[in-house]
Order: structure tokens, then sequence, then C-alpha cells
């Protein structure tokens, strides 16, 4: 999938259609376990926006106040909907409860 970004907000968006879900993505550079959660989306095809939380503040504050003071990245959410890190993510897909909450 091909994403072009936006240096100015972070932001990530896939150049391909929109799969139906919203997904955002809150991480922070060199984070494997980040790395992994957006391997696995875009290993579906699914668009996402990625949040940098080290080089946006506004960000970070955000991201606590959305996944009830978690700290660590990434925080995945899918039409507003907390998903949590990436073990959560990868949990709801060996149930194929992502697929569903992705509209796949």
């Amino acid at each position: 999938m091909t994403h072009t970004i936006d240096q100015s907000t972070n932001t990530n968006h896939s150049t391909e259609a929109t799969q139906g879900a919203r997904v955002e993505i809150y991480t922070s550079p060199f984070c494997g376990y980040c790395r992994r959660a957006k391997v696995l989306l875009d290993r579906k095809g699914i668009e996402y926006e990625e949040f940098g939380v080290m080089t946006n503040p506004s960000h970070q504050a955000r991201m606590l106040k959305r996944s009830n003071g978690r700290t660590t990245v990434p925080q995945v959410f899918i039409n507003g909907e907390h998903i949590g890190g990436s073990d959560d993510l990868f949990a709801l897909d060996q149930t194929n409860e992502l697929d569903l909450k992705l509209k796949l």
C-alpha cells in the first residue's frame, strides 16, 4: 500500500480507497509494536491515519484522553472505538473480529 506523509501533522494516508472503517493509530518512532500493527493494517489493505506522539505533544494528550490514560504505543482506534495496542489488534485478527470491525 502506498502512503504519503504530511510532516506538519505526522499523518499517514493511503492513496487507496477507504474501506469503510476509519482507523487511527498513535505511534512513536522506532517502536517495533507500532510497526507490527501498521504492517498488519497494510497487509489487509486498510487506510489509516497515523499520529506521532513524540513529535506532536497535542497528539500525545489526545491519545491519553481517548485511551483512558494508556501511555504505551501504539494505541489503535477503529471508528472511534478504542481497540488498544498491537497485541489487542492481533488478538482481534486471530478471532476474525478485526475484519468485522474493519468492514472487510
